[in-house]
């Protein structure tokens, strides 16, 4: 944790980013050169904000690097130290929800959801179901760390469940619930969380962080899936019984 300074490995950041923006850059020159054809007022407007976002995405990695990572490391080392190291489970409860209920992300979806259902799925719904969903997984992988769990005894219960949930949900929670598993593992939650398990399994044991700190993701990205399909059927009840 000493000597981390705010502008290590910039350049290794911002090289990062224009390797992931400048293909899109050239795909979409080639789109507009051969079918496209949009106003040059257009693409002006465009090419500015595609800058802005670049330089706003390099803050935020470069902030998240040296910021979120080592924090949510030490957090995790100082509570796999401790003699309450269950403890670990009710603080990635509360972690869980407010590092999604930030993800930006899940507000996108969220609004688009409420679009394209015309307001019949209100998008603060949506938010809390993939908040508490999450929330309630990441305890579950803090539970995994601290007591050993192997991750497939969770994994494989939890998507024999999907399976079986695909027969008993609203169709229209099918599509957004899947697309929501991969919003919800965004920037914050993956260098936050991540960090957290690696550093309380650091400190756990005999554990090998690179077989029990990884593997939050994976259930991070179950859970939106299962709470909103899980809403989807609450749904589905209810409008039958209005019926």
């Amino acid at each position: 944790m000493n000597g981390i300074t705010i502008l290590d490995n910039l350049g290794a950041t911002a090289f990062g980013v224009l390797e992931a923006v400048l293909p899109l850059l050239a795909i979409f020159g080639v789109l507009q050169g051969f079918f496209l054809k949009m106003p040059r007022s257009y693409l002006v407007t465009l090419l500015k904000g595609i800058f802005i976002s670049s330089i706003g995405l390099i803050i935020f990695l470069q902030g998240a690097q040296s910021g979120f990572l080592p924090f949510g490391k030490a957090i995790g080392q100082a509570i796999g130290s401790s003699s309450i190291r269950w403890l670990a489970i009710p603080f990635g409860l509360f972690l869980g929800f407010f590092t999604t209920w930030g993800e930006p992300a899940v507000r996108v979806l969220c609004n688009q959801v409420e679009t394209a259902s015309s307001g019949s799925i209100h998008k603060m719904t949506v938010l809390f179901t993939i908040c508490f969903g999450t929330a309630f997984f990441v305890a579950l992988g803090m539970a995994r760390v601290v007591y050993s769990i192997p991750l497939q005894y969770i994994l494989i219960p939890g998507y024999s469940l999907v399976i079986l949930m695909l027969w008993f949900t609203e169709k229209n929670f099918i599509g957004f619930a899947f697309d929501a598993g991969g919003i919800s593992t965004g920037p914050i939650t993956n260098t936050f969380l991540l960090s957290l398990g690696i550093g309380l399994s650091s400190v756990n044991g005999n554990q090998t962080p690179l077989v029990h700190g990884l593997g939050l993701i994976s259930l991070i990205a179950l859970a939106p899936i299962i709470s909103l399909m899980g809403l989807g059927i609450i749904i589905r009840v209810k409008t039958r019984h209005r019926r």
